[in-house]
C-alpha cells in the first residue's frame, strides 16, 4: 500500500518547489505535503496579498526561515509617510468680530473725560465732581494713517472715509465698586461691554481738583482699579461653579459625550477662578484654545487687553520730567510685564483742539513737540489686534475698512456687506508700496503687480482691494 502511494506521488507533475525526499507513510502526509508544494508555488507566481501572507505562513511553518523563503516575505501595505507637524494658531481672548470698543477706565477725577473730549472732539461734561459722566459716552475717533492722506490725494475722491477706533467713556470706580459703592455695579458692566481697556492715571498735583482718596497715589489708585476688577471676575466665576457644581457632581466618573465636555468646561472655570484668586489678571495666563473659548464665552473684565495712560501737566509733558512715572512703570513691569504707557497731558491736547490747524502747526514746530493722541490711537488700535485694508475709486469713494489681522478676504468683505462675502469669488489687490512707487494705478498694471486671491487668502494690512462677488457688482 505504502509503495502505491509512493508511485503515485511521484508521477503527478513536479515543480521547482516539490519535496524530494516524501516518506509515504499516509494519504494525510501525502495531503499535507501537496497543500504546502502548492502555497509554496503560489508565492513563487507573485499571487495576491492574502494568499501571500497565507504561503508564508504555511512555507515557514513547513521549512522554517530559509534565505529562499525570507527573500520572498510578503511587503503588505506600502508605509505611509509620516504625517506633517502642523501648529494649531493660537485662538485670541476676547470676542470675535470688527466692530470692537476700547474703554476710558479710571478713578474719577484722573483726566478721563478731559481726555475724551479732547480726543473726541466732543462735549461730554468735565466737571470737578466725582461721577460727572453718569452714561457712558462713545465716539468713533480716526485712526491716522498716512497711507490714507496718500490715496485721498491720488483718487481724488468726493466721499472719504478713514478707518476708526470707537472709545467709550467710562464713569469712575472707586473701592468697593465691585460690591456696588458708589456707582460701581452699573459702570462695571460698561466695562464689561468693552473690548479694550485705557487705564488713566492720574500724576499731576493740583489743588483744585481733588482726588477721590485724599492725595495723588499711583500705586495704591493702579491697586485699587486691578482688584476692583479682579474682585468682579471673581463674583462671575464663582456663581458660575456654584450654579453648575451640583449638575457636575451628579455626572459622577462616566457619563455620554456630552457629559464629558460639560466637565471639562467646569474643570477649565474652576482653575481660572484659582488663577484670579492668586491675584492674577487672566490675560496674563497661558491658556489653551479650548480654554480661551470657555473664557471668551464669560466675558471677564481682566481678560481684556490694557493700554496704560499717564496724564501728566503740561509742564512736565512738555519737559518730559515726571516724579510719579518711575514708580508706574516700576508697578507695570513688577505685575503686568509688556503692557504699554504712554505719558501725555490732557490739559496740553485741550490746548491743541481748539486750534486751528495752521495754528495748531506753527505752535508746535515753536515749542518742539507732539500731541500724544495718534500714539494713543494707534497703540489702542493695535491691541485689539485690529488693522485696516483700503478700497479706492476715482472721484467716488477712498475708504478705510477695519478688520482683524489674519483675517481671511471673506471676512474682510462682509464688513462692506454680507452679500458681497456669501457670494464672493475673487478678489483683486494691490499692495500699497507697489502702489505708491508705481506712481499709478494704470502702471501697476502694466507692471503686473495686480494680484489675484481667493476668498480664504489673508488679507494684510494697507491692501488696496476690489472684491469681485457672484452679485454681479463688487466693491471697490
Amino acid at each position: 500500500m505504502d509503495a502505491v502511494l509512493l508511485l503515485k506521488s511521484l508521477a503527478r507533475p513536479r515543480t521547482p518547489w516539490s519535496l524530494r525526499a516524501l516518506t509515504a507513510s499516509s494519504k494525510a502526509r501525502a495531503a499535507d505535503t501537496r497543500r504546502r508544494s502548492r502555497s509554496l508555488l503560489l508565492l513563487h507566481r507573485q499571487p495576491t496579498n492574502t494568499h501571500r501572507h497565507f504561503a508564508y505562513a504555511v512555507a515557514t511553518r513547513a521549512f522554517g526561515t530559509s534565505a529562499a523563503c525570507r527573500s520572498k516575505k510578503p511587503t503588505g501595505k506600502k508605509k505611509m509617510p509620516p504625517k506633517k507637524n502642523v501648529v494649531e494658531e493660537k485662538m485670541q481672548l476676547g470676542r470675535p468680530g470688527n466692530n470692537l470698543k476700547i474703554g476710558v477706565v479710571g478713578l474719577p477725577n484722573v483726566g478721563k473725560s478731559t481726555f475724551f473730549n479732547a480726543i473726541t472732539k466732543s462735549a461730554v461734561s468735565a466737571e470737578n465732581y466725582p461721577f460727572c459722566t453718569i452714561d457712558p459716552s462713545v465716539s468713533r475717533v480716526a485712526v491716522p494713517d498716512e497711507r490714507f492722506d496718500w490715496l485721498v490725494a491720488q483718487y481724488q475722491p468726493s466721499s472719504r472715509v478713514p478707518a476708526f477706533l470707537s472709545v467709550t467713556d467710562i464713569a469712575g470706580l472707586v473701592k468697593g465698586a465691585a460690591e456696588g459703592a458708589g456707582l460701581g455695579n452699573a459702570f462695571l458692566s460698561h466695562i464689561s461691554a468693552v473690548d479694550g481697556i485705557f487705564h488713566m492715571i492720574r500724576a499731576f498735583d493740583d489743588p483744585d481738583v481733588v482726588h477721590v482718596e485724599g492725595e495723588v497715589n499711583p500705586d495704591r489708585d493702579l491697586e485699587i482699579i486691578h482688584y476692583e476688577l479682579r474682585l468682579k471676575d471673581l463674583a462671575m466665576l464663582n456663581k458660575y461653579i456654584s450654579d453648575n457644581q451640583r449638575n457636575i457632581d451628579r455626572m459622577g466618573t462616566g457619563g455620554s459625550a456630552d457629559d464629558k465636555k460639560k466637565k471639562d468646561e467646569f474643570a477649565m472655570v474652576v482653575k481660572v477662578r484659582d488663577w484670579v484668586a492668586a491675584g492674577n489678571d487672566v490675560r496674563k495666563g497661558e491658556w489653551t484654545n479650548k480654554e480661551i473659548v470657555v473664557i471668551n464665552s464669560q466675558h471677564l473684565l481682566t481678560a481684556k487687553p490694557v493700554t496704560y495712560l499717564v496724564n501728566l501737566s503740561e509742564r512736565d509733558y512738555l519737559r518730559k520730567k515726571n516724579k510719579f512715572l518711575p514708580v508706574i512703570k516700576k508697578w507695570i513691569d513688577e505685575h503686568n510685564p509688556g503692557d504699554k504707557l504712554i505719558p501725555f497731558s490732557g490739559d496740553f491736547e485741550t490746548k491743541l483742539v481748539n486750534m486751528d490747524d495752521a495754528e495748531r502747526a506753527a505752535y508746535l514746530e515753536e515749542i518742539k513737540a507732539t500731541s500724544a493722541f495718534p500714539k494713543i490711537i494707534l497703540t489702542g488700535y493695535d491691541s485689539l489686534d485690529l488693522m485696516h485694508f483700503f478700497t479706492a475709486g476715482q472721484g467716488t469713494e477712498v475708504r478705510g475698512w477695519t478688520c482683524r489681522k489674519k483675517a481671511k478676504m471673506t471676512d474682510a468683505a462682509r464688513n462692506v456687506h454680507n452679500d458681497i462675502a456669501d457670494s464672493l469669488i475673487q478678489v483683486d489687490v494691490m499692495k500699497f508700496d507697489e502702489l505708491k512707487a508705481a506712481g499709478s494705478e494704470a502702471e501697476l498694471k502694466a507692471q503686473g503687480k495686480l494680484y489675484i486671491r481667493g476668498k480664504d487668502a489673508l488679507i494684510e494690512d494697507g491692501d488696496i482691494v476690489y472684491f469681485r462677488s457672484g452679485l454681479g457688482s463688487a466693491k471697490k
